[in-house]
């Protein structure tokens, strides 16, 4: 069951009935300015500014042009794709494929609630689904039909499947603000270092034998710190 905010709540007590509309929202890196702007669509007619977590997030009107598949919360961690249809020959739709970096973008959908006599948001927006956008594809449509832009987004889980380099790689760090923590991660382990007076050297490869019960029984041995 959904609960909704008090203000929403009241509104739905005094007058029973609301208009309820959809928002598709992410935030992708632009290919000529190298930004990072935010794009959204909505089912109002009109474009409109919500604000939503403090901040106004600008929705491009697009009516019935776009159409989203039904959202339902389910617990666990599987990995959850939902599509987002958009008609492929807005201009604005346009500019979004092929002006922007979309691949993994975050995107957020909300559901939002207005008064049908005075058009303003009954309560804060809330979100129904949150995740990364996975691939854009424009399918054949049959003749007579408008032509979609299917946007496929998965839901935030799918961050955990993710391979260990794409995690700890030094481009995805350096990417991250210019950190350089794992710049030299391709030859660690690979160069000898010196701990005090003793030369250790990389292993070798492939990796020697283990030792026997004797040889691991022998103490190390000790080394003077100072000349």
């Amino acid at each position: 069951m959904r609960i909704y905010d008090t203000g929403t709540t009241n509104y739905l007590n005094a007058r029973g009935g609301l208009v309820a509309h959809v928002g598709f929202w992410t935030q992708a890196r632009n290919t000529t300015t190298d930004a990072i702007e935010q794009i959204g669509f909505w089912t109002g007619d009109d474009d409109a500014t919500v604000t939503i977590g403090g901040s106004g997030r600008g929705y491009i009107g697009a009516g019935k042009l776009i159409d989203i598949d039904p959202i339902t919360a389910a617990p666990g961690l599987d990995v959850r794709t939902v599509q987002v249809r958009l008609a492929a020959p807005s201009g604005a739709v346009e500019d979004m494929v092929k002006g922007y970096d979309t691949r993994f973008a975050p995107v957020e959908i909300h559901r939002m609630l207005f008064d049908p006599e005075t058009r303003a948001l009954a309560g804060a927006p809330y979100r129904i689904f949150k995740g990364l956008i996975d691939g854009v594809d424009f399918p054949t449509t049959a003749p007579g039909q408008v032509a979609v832009c299917v946007i496929s987004v998965v839901s935030a889980t799918r961050g955990l499947t993710r391979k260990l380099s794409g995690k700890k790689s030094a481009q995805t760090w350096k990417a991250a603000g210019g950190d350089n923590f794992r710049k030299y991660g391709d030859i660690s382990g690979m160069v000898p270092v010196w701990w005090g007076t003793r030369r250790i050297d990389a292993p070798s490869d492939p990796k020697p034998a283990p030792q026997s019960n004797a040889q691991a029984s022998k103490p190390d041995p000790i080394y003077p710190l100072g000349p």
